[in-house]
């Protein structure tokens, strides 16, 4: 008698409700993202950057961020009720904060909004970030506002500082000393190792001996990984060695073309074509990237869970030469029960190399803790992990940030003009006194001041240091994604300050 297969489950409403984006960074990112709790903070200079601030809360309650919080002690003036769609006509003179936190809680149930009306130097304190995972500070920054970014700095949270005025906005990032990220989602191609020049025994046994005397069916369903691995033991027999140079891959590759069978009902193999399409990119002897190697240099860095599986990765290496099998087979010509077969072969050498690791992870005395799937995402993605430096926010003053802004001054393209523009506007100088204050930190002999500077700053001082709403949503959604990033730590923030001409619809980003 036939057992009854289980009935499939279909997907829970929460699944359904975040399926998009549950596509982009899995069930990891979205527990990430739920569990996480923002703090935003309002300049009191102006609208404070209310705006673009605001807009992109929308952006993260939207995929539900666990918790949001927003500090202003301003009460809604009608300027507010011109540009701020969050704010409604029976807002006016009452706590901006609490009237943005109200009508953002509509957009999603699940998340959970606070209100701080209170004055930022009244209410900052040596610990008055311990909750948050994520600090937003609108522009521009008063002292109190600087000294959050000094506290954020101290305590490794991450703080992202946003300045919208008129059609101009830009914002930079200021992570912790060094910032993992194992996940980037890079190019699916690139993260395909089929380890065709380091086989181990379970693939080889798969080749077949002989594939002349199969019929036109058998021939033309060969999965290309097999018709490689046959061609190259024939080759490495005539020549000793496996195809090295790109003249002898060519060579390899027309051999391989030469097997196709054209006398068959197709008048040609799929299989070949894809084979003779993979040589140049497949045939390569598995390396270690000087990215990866430059992440294992550093081990162990603390005792954090990244470190902890960095360094056992470290020691799988040096043991095998090799990174950890990710285990993942392309799409190819071949029979469903062959591919299954294949694709069984590598993900269970991609599971013992797991394994392997693994162990190494739980001798260590904090790595006992570590789960499983984090091993697995890591050992899966090891060739493309990455470690930005973080940086503090741009400082003129600085030698290095300097002499990227005096650089800049000489690109009529750049867009460093309305970066120094909003450095003049906060500070109430001039043109000449940010260039002058940059010439004289990097030593360099002082500048003719372009005139697009002196523009960007007329453009600003004309906006009255009022933000668009258009602009203000731009700038919120660019700076939504950084902080998914951040908060999931998947993809790649940018490192670490961004421009947006909203008269030129342009973005630039720098690392000053």
């Amino acid at each position: 008698m036939t057992a009854t297969p289980p009935p499939i489950q279909a997907p829970s409403a929460k699944e359904k409700k975040y399926d998009r984006q549950l596509r982009l960074w899995a069930a990891s990112g979205q527990r990430a993202l739920e569990e996480s709790h923002i703090l935003l903070i309002i300049s009191p200079e102006g609208s404070g950057s209310s705006v673009a601030g605001v807009e992109t809360l929308k952006n993260l309650v939207l995929p539900s961020i666990g918790q949001f919080t927003i500090l202003d002690a301003a009460t809604v003036t009608e300027a507010d009720l011109g540009i701020n769609f969050f704010l409604e006509a029976g807002s006016f003179g009452k706590s901006r904060a609490e009237e943005s936190v109200r009508l953002l809680e509509e957009l999603n149930p699940d998340v959970k909004g606070h209100a701080i009306s209170q004055k930022l130097e009244k209410w900052i304190e040596p610990n008055c970030l311990a909750p948050y995972d994520l600090i937003f500070l609108g522009g521009p920054a008063s002292d109190a506002g600087w000294q959050i970014c000094d506290i954020a700095r101290s305590q490794s949270k991450p703080l992202i500082y946003l300045y919208s005025v008129g059609f101009y906005s830009t914002f930079s990032v200021q992570l912790p000393g060094d910032f993992p990220i194992v996940d980037t989602h890079p190019d699916p191609e690139s993260t395909q190792d089929l380890r065709l020049l380091a086989p181990w025994p379970e693939l080889l046994a798969q080749v077949p001996s002989k594939i002349d005397d199969l019929d036109h069916h058998d021939h033309g369903h060969i999965p290309y990984i097999l018709l490689l691995l046959y061609y190259l033991g024939i080759w490495k027999e005539t020549h000793g060695k496996y195809p090295e140079s790109f003249k002898e891959k060519s060579a390899f590759r027309d051999i391989v073309r030469g097997g196709t069978r054209y006398d068959n009902p197709d008048g040609g193999e799929e299989n070949f074509d894809e084979a003779v399409a993979a040589v140049l990119k497949t045939i390569t002897p598995p390396t270690i990237p000087s990215s990866v190697r430059e992440v294992f240099a550093r081990c162990p860095k603390d005792d954090s869970s990244f470190w902890i599986i960095a360094s056992a990765v470290k020691t799988f290496c040096d043991r095998h030469g090799v990174l950890p099998l990710p285990g993942s087979l392309p799409d190819m010509k071949s029979r469903s029960v062959d591919y299954i077969k294949l694709q069984n072969i590598y993900k269970t050498k991609a599971r013992q190399d797991v394994a392997e690791v693994t162990a190494s992870v739980y001798s260590a005395e904090k790595g006992k803790n570590i789960r499983v799937v984090e091993i697995e995402n890591f050992c899966k993605n090891a060739a493309h992990i990455k470690v930005i430096d973080g940086t503090s926010l741009p400082d003129i003053r600085e030698k290095s940030t300097a002499q990227k802004v005096i650089n800049g001054c000489g690109d009529d393209e750049s867009l460093i003009s309305i970066f120094l523009a909003f450095l003049a506007i906060e500070h109430a100088s001039t043109s000449e006194g940010v260039l002058d204050q940059a010439s004289k930190a990097c030593g360099a002999p002082e500048k003719v001041v372009p005139e697009r500077i002196d523009n960007a700053i007329s453009e600003l001082r004309r906006a009255g240091g009022g933000e668009l709403h258009n602009i203000a949503a731009m700038t919120g959604g660019m700076i939504a994604q950084e902080a998914i990033k951040i908060i999931t730590k998947q993809y790649v923030p940018v490192d670490n300050t961004c421009i947006f001409d909203g008269i030129k619809s342009k973005t630039e980003v720098f690392r000053l």
